[in-house]
This record gives C-alpha cells, structure tokens and sequence, in this order.
C-alpha cells in the first residue's frame, strides 16, 4: 500500500509542477512571448509557440491524475523536458543566459545550471511517475477515497501557496524597480555615511557592514547581475586587484536573488578569494542609489561614502586604480583624489 501513495503523491507533485507552469503562462502573455522569442523560436512562431506550449502543459498536468493515460502523459512530459533542457544547454554554451520564465513572471531569472538541474530533477520525477504507470496502473482506485482526496487538497494548497509566493516575489521586485525610478540623482553624496546592510553570503551566514570593516580596509561594493555579460567580465579581473591592493581595500561581490546561482556564477567566472553576498531583492543597492550594474561603490575605513558610484567596468577600474594609486598617500590627499573620483 506505501507503494500505491507513493505513485499517488508522485503524479500528484507532477501535476503541480505542469499546473503552475501552464498558468504562470497563460497569466503573463507579454513575459510569456518575450522568452520564447529569446529561445530562439522564429518569429513568425512565436505567438503560436506562447499559447500552445501552455496549452499542452496544462494537458499533460490534468493527464498525469488519470490512471489510463498517466504513463502516456509522463512520457510526454519527459520528452518536453528533455527539449527544454537541450535548447538551454545550447543557450548556455553559446554564454547566452535569458530570463526563463517558464513559471511566468515569478520566475524571470536568467537560466543557468541551476536550470539544468532543476530540470534534470523533474525528469527524474516524471520518469518515476512512468515507471508508477506501469506497474500500479489502477492507482488512485485501490486507495482510500479520503486519503486520495486528501492528498490532492494538500497537493492543490502547496500549488496555491507556491504561485502567492512567486507573486510576492513579482510585485517586490516591482517595488524595488520602481523605487529605483525615483530616488533622484545617483549614488549617496561623498562623505555621507555609507547605509548598513545584513546580507547572506554563500554559505547562508549573516554578513555586516560593520563586520567588512573590521579589517581596517577599505570596502568596495560591487553590484552584479548573473545575467549580466559586463559583470562577468569584470568579475574575471577582480582576483587581481585584489592579489594586487587587498591588504588597502576589501573587494566585496554583491549579487542579488538566488545564492546557489551566485555561487555558481562566481566559480564560472574565477571570482576565486573575492566574497559574495546575496540581496533578497534590491534592499542594499536602493539604500546606496545604485541603478545598474555592474556598479561600485567604494567606502572608507571610518564607514563613509569615498567617491561616487562608478558605474560600468571602465569607471570600476579606474577606481580601484586610483585606490592603489592613493593609498599611501596622507589621509587627506587621499581622501581628496577619492572625492575628485568621476563615474
């Protein structure tokens, strides 16, 4: 009988997954033809691709609950993901990294292997829901009708509570872009004093302003984006600032979003020694005006804004220029140059 549930609670997490994706869709046509279009479907197709994909997912969902075709849709559903996956493989090999938006607008990261394997673990569920098929193919009919039902209820609530969440997530990241609309001129005056933070860094540790500047070093905000091409080249040289001034200046990667992603975008890209810190959403880039990113923003050893935010690779380098260039210098001419310091 434990094995009968767990065919049951199998289809039941398909269903879910298929059911989101179809209705993240089908809510959000604009996000919805946009990825397709960058997918690289041609663009006569598009429009077709962006109802019918949808379309056939919430068919297989509905197909994997009904025990005469459950193994015919799992099938089905494998073959798509292994289309999916494929098209991001080739996506990635060629460094393209467009948003995903395969559960709608609460899932516009930008693809990674982070995709890949998600991807590769819902294979390996709808698999396990054809091989289910096979074997107990009667099931949910030898089940108790009120664990049956009970477990679709809780099925169906989990579905509920994970589309709130990714539409908390939506109109945050709103929030946050429209935030950034109207803070007015860009970057805290020189002087000012910097705005403490509380990110998480990779391993899901709390990481303070006051703590970075422990050290007696200066600290350099770095604002990137894993979907951002400029920030990966810059994140390939940061190492050798840092091997060159990291006993004046302390070199800090701030992403935001997901930390398994920034992980993986640091070792991608060598980031090496240099430390990430993960924002839940904007909070730390809108309290130090930053727009874009990649972008910097450079702090002195008593917790104030130095120079203003350089914004672009060139401007990043020219600051940690002028930081080596200064730094033995008195205090005060140091701080001077540091003011004079243009975007």
């Amino acid at each position: 009988m434990l094995i009968e549930y767990g065919v049951w609670v199998s289809r039941l997490a398909l269903f879910v997954v298929f059911g989101l994706s179809a209705w993240g869709k089908l809510a959000d046509r604009s996000a919805t033809r946009q990825a397709v279009g960058d997918f690289g479907v041609p663009l006569r197709r598009v429009s077709a691709v962006a109802w019918g994909l949808p379309i056939v997912e919430a068919m297989l969902a509905v197909a994997v609950l009904l025990p005469w075709v459950s193994g015919v849709a799992a099938v089905a559903a494998l073959l798509l993901l292994g289309v999916f996956t494929a098209v991001i493989a080739r996506l990635l090999r060629r460094g393209e990294r467009p948003s995903c938006s395969c559960f709608g607008a609460a899932s516009s990261a930008p693809i990674g292997p982070k995709t890949l394997v998600r991807n590769g673990a819902l294979a390996v569920l709808a698999a396990a829901v054809g091989v289910g098929a096979l074997t107990h193919p009667h099931v949910p009919m030898g089940l108790p009708a009120d664990d049956a039902i009970g477990c679709a209820v809780v099925a169906v609530l989990v579905g509920v509570l994970v589309w709130l969440t990714g539409q908390l997530r939506t109109l945050r990241r709103r929030v946050d872009e429209q935030a950034l609309s109207t803070l007015g001129a860009e970057g805290l005056p020189v002087g000012a004093v910097a705005p403490e933070f509380e990110l998480l860094d990779l391993l899901g540790s709390k990481t303070t302003l006051e703590a970075l500047l422990a050290g007696g070093r200066s600290v350099l905000l770095v604002f990137v984006h894993p979907g951002c091409e400029l920030c990966a080249a810059l994140a390939r040289e940061l190492p050798r600032w840092h091997a060159r001034i990291g006993d004046a200046l302390a070199i800090v990667a701030v992403g935001n979003g997901d930390a398994a992603e920034q992980a993986a975008w640091g070792i991608e890209n060598g980031l090496g020694e240099i430390p990430s810190l993960v924002q839940q959403g904007n909070e730390t880039a809108l309290r130090y005006r930053v727009r874009g990113t990649p972008s910097a923003v450079l702090i002195d050893p008593d917790g104030r804004v130095s120079a203003p935010v350089a914004r672009g690779g060139i401007a990043i380098r020219e600051l940690i220029s002028t930081v080596k260039t200064a730094r033995r210098r008195p205090t005060s001419a140091y701080n001077g140059i540091l003011a004079g310091t243009r975007r």
